[in-house]
């Protein structure tokens, strides 16, 4: 739990930086702080978004889907488009940098995204931490640095993460989500959940394409590689306890199914939050 004046000031931030973003068009505005327990309403930018995150995942919402930030990955988020920020945790750190919009031919800009971070983006990162507020163009060697930041994105940023879910629009296909959010452990077939909820398997693979846009197993792993994040990140279980809590019955197709959408090995990914703690407070004290 962090102190309460932490946890204050954090609130005041959030508050200042909701309203001071803007103010300067041309500046990039830097925001390292806790982000509390309440996370941020939705609300938008006249500036491009990079967030990234330390001591916690985060769920960001926009326009009726749900991204996962976790360790080691930020979130692109351009000029205009609404989005809200939802911590697993209220030691969660956010990283911001706001970039005045600009046209760009590449399309990278233009399109919400979460991406690895490898290192030299990171150390980029947290050489940023120096900077609080606005910078200007007036800052060269700030204003400089921040910028290349920005430039590089698109040639460091091949891999985007497909962790999004779609929010179901359809009542009966609502409750079929949630059934199968908590009753993820006792492995979830189509067969068997379609005559649960009174479907017939090809009406409810329809009603999977047709609402959200995913098939039924597209949809099943995506949600059990988020939960399986959250519970090696937050709750920091052991990978045999994930495996058995996201209705796997072998330790090597889960890390197949893991490394192919995440990136990296389940064991590597711990090892890569395990950091963050530490240097997410120190990079606070600088």
């Amino acid at each position: 739990m962090l102190p309460l004046f932490l946890m204050h000031m954090g609130k005041i931030a959030k508050d200042y930086y909701l309203t001071e973003v803007d103010k300067l068009p041309n500046s990039i505005y830097c925001m390292h702080d806790y982000m509390g327990e309440d996370g941020i309403k939705p609300h938008q930018h006249l500036k491009d978004q990079l967030l990234y995150t330390e001591g916690g995942m985060v769920h960001v919402k926009v326009q009726g889907v749900t991204y996962f930030l976790p360790a080691r990955h930020y979130m692109w988020i351009p000029s205009g488009l609404e989005h809200s920020i939802h911590p697993g945790s209220t030691a969660v750190i956010m990283r911001n940098l706001y970039f005045p919009f600009a046209q760009s031919d590449d399309s990278f800009f233009s399109q919400a995204g979460i991406y690895p971070v490898n290192e030299l983006l990171l150390q980029m990162l947290i050489f940023s931490n120096q900077w609080h507020g606005d910078i200007v163009p007036q800052n060269k060697i700030a204003f400089g640095f921040v910028s290349s930041l920005r430039d590089i994105l698109p040639q460091l940023s091949l891999h985007q993460l497909p962790l999004i879910l779609p929010m179901p629009s359809h009542s009966r296909l609502i409750q079929v989500i949630h059934y199968m959010e908590q009753n993820m452990q006792n492995g979830i077939a189509l067969p068997q959940l379609a005559q649960q909820f009174g479907f017939s398997e090809r009406s409810l693979s329809r009603l999977f394409k047709n609402d959200v846009d995913m098939s039924f197993i597209q949809y099943h792993t995506i949600q059990r590689m988020l939960k399986a994040l959250e519970l090696l990140l937050t709750n920091k279980l052991s990978v045999k306890e994930t495996v058995a809590l996201v209705g796997y019955n072998s330790i090597p197709t889960f890390s197949a199914t893991f490394r192919k959408i995440v990136g990296i090995s389940p064991s590597a990914y711990l090892k890569l939050g395990d950091g963050f703690g530490h240097q997410a407070t120190n990079g606070l004290n600088r």
